[in-house]
């Protein structure tokens, strides 16, 4: 597993992911500024497997069958396919890392096709590029509903933007805690209907 990006947001992710009982042989943190990924990694240890920092978004990428990108990113700054020959799983979560090239080249995967494919993502560059959206295999609800499965010879690159699955995921996993530790307070008439 790698994380790209070592702020707030890939914190949550890590977070989310222990707590659900995932587990890692190795940890992999890249992030241009070393301090924050030394953090970040500091917070890892303890979680099991080898926590490792690296310099190069390249070692990151090339080591891991798991990506996590959250960063700031404007542009795309992970731009040779070569790069994911091995076919990780990519949660492209800041939308912006990634080059056209290496978009075209994988299984893409969006949770709302109108919402991804605006505002300079990576898969609306792809789009410019092609002038067609041929290179979106599906949607979420394709995967959950067994009516893609995804080219294993490929990249899976998975891009959420729009409908807010990680919110869903996060307050899924809040409601669970607050339920738990007996803090869950009901709204009656919230929704009006």
């Amino acid at each position: 597993m790698s994380f790209i990006g070592t702020g707030l947001i890939n914190r949550h992710i890590e977070d989310y992911l222990a707590a659900t009982g995932w587990e890692f042989d190795q940890i992999t943190v890249y992030d241009r500024d070393a301090g924050y990924a030394n953090r970040f990694a500091a917070g890892l240890h303890g979680r099991g497997g080898t926590v490792r920092v690296t310099d190069s978004a390249e070692r990151a990428v090339r080591d891991s069958d798991l990506l996590v990108f959250a960063t700031t990113a404007p542009d795309p700054h992970v731009t040779d396919p070569r790069w994911l020959a091995h076919h990780p799983t990519v949660l492209n979560v800041s939308l912006r890392d990634l080059s056209p090239e290496i978009i075209l080249a994988s299984t893409n995967v969006l949770d709302d096709v109108e919402h991804c494919l605006k505002a300079g993502t990576s898969p609306h560059l792809a789009e410019q590029r092609t002038g067609n959206r041929d290179f979106v295999d599906g949607v979420l609800a394709d995967v959950l509903h067994g009516r893609l499965r995804p080219d294993t010879g490929r990249p899976l690159v998975f891009s959420p933007f729009g409908l807010g699955v990680l919110d869903l995921a996060v307050g899924r996993f809040i409601h669970r805690e607050a339920t738990a530790q007996g803090r869950l307070t009901g709204m009656d008439g919230f929704f009006p209907e």
